[in-house]
């Protein structure tokens, strides 16, 4: 196990140097070569605990996620043009060469959102949507055609290009807003909202993160939701993580690591109607995995309330 370990965080650690040598990280051969590489490099299931490793490690997989993101950012740039030329954008997103990553990954929101959701939402929030604002197309064709999707970029340039692809859509352009907001300068608003939407990309570090969960606990309502997308096992190489811990004034409800080309892994919260500092300071959360590698939640309170049998089972139970 040690010498997979030592094989992976090699060839991490090589794609990451020949990565942040390149001139640039706008998409060409060489740069859609190498992220492909790393992308596959990091996909398998790993126990590799990235929190663990060496200074030197975390330092380059920090610099290595802000270079995914800054990637990432020139890639979607670059299909939302592609796509804005054409007289219905919309029917054309298959050429973006991650589309059928989004596809299943709205379906397991989706899913995951239906098991902790009474009601179709009325309005929904996504932070970071970016030129291409994919997540919430998805979600509003396929899986939520009444809602009303809120979508926030820092970016103006981002907001201009994702609205022109949905304007030809005389559905999705009557649902989909595009706020133009560094998201902690949003309070009151964020109110209006019943489910949240962070994406990975906001907030590249542990602490960049943690300001903003704070902030939306601080001004979302009282028993919304919100979802975030995190990272497991090497995929930690790609994207920052979301703990448990992280999520002060939020009851975890649930945590789903996908095991396929899915990179992120999904989590699910609500915050709490009343303060929970008490609670907290006393009491942790209890995160066993079950044989769907989803991993849920249990409020020590409500387990022992409800007598709820936790089974721990290994990794390999897991893959099984």
């Amino acid at each position: 196990m040690v010498c997979q370990e030592e094989i992976l965080i090699e060839k991490v650690c090589d794609l990451y140097e020949q990565i942040s040598s390149l001139e640039t990280l706008k998409p060409c051969k060489n740069v859609d070569m190498l992220f492909t590489q790393l992308v596959l490099t990091c996909m398998p299931p790993s126990p590799i605990d990235v929190t663990k490793l060496p200074k030197t490690i975390q330092e380059k997989r920090s610099h290595l996620i802000r270079l995914c993101g800054e990637a990432e950012g020139y890639l979607e740039r670059h299909y939302s043009a592609i796509l804005g030329s054409y007289q219905n954008p919309l029917d054309h997103l298959h050429i973006f060469p991650y589309y059928s990553n989004y596809i299943k990954l709205g379906h397991l929101e989706f899913s995951i959102l239906s098991q902790h959701c009474s009601h179709v939402p009325s309005k929904i929030a996504f932070i970071g949507s970016g030129p291409l604002p994919l997540t919430s197309i998805v979600l509003a064709s396929n899986h939520l055609p009444s809602t009303t999707f809120h979508n926030y970029d820092i970016d103006p340039l981002a907001n201009s290009s994702a609205e022109h692809l949905v304007s030809y859509d005389p559905d999705l352009s009557n649902r989909m807003v595009f706020h133009t907001n560094d998201i902690l300068d949003v309070t009151d608003d964020l109110k209006e909202f019943e489910i949240v939407y962070l994406a990975a990309l906001v907030g590249m570090n542990k602490e960049e993160k943690n300001r903003i969960i704070d902030h939306l606990e601080k001004h979302m309502a009282p028993g919304a939701l919100l979802m975030l997308r995190s990272a497991h096992g090497a995929r930690a190489f790609l994207y920052p993580v979301v703990e448990p811990s992280d999520l002060q004034g939020f009851e975890v409800l649930s945590i789903f690591h996908p095991m396929d080309e899915v990179i992120n892994s999904v989590v699910i919260s609500r915050k709490y109607h009343m303060p929970m500092h008490s609670l907290d300071q006393g009491l942790g959360s209890m995160i066993l995995p079950n044989k769907c590698s989803e991993i849920q939640v249990f409020n020590p309170l409500r387990s022992l309330n409800h007598g709820n049998m936790i089974e721990e089972l290994t990794i390999e139970d897991q893959l099984m």
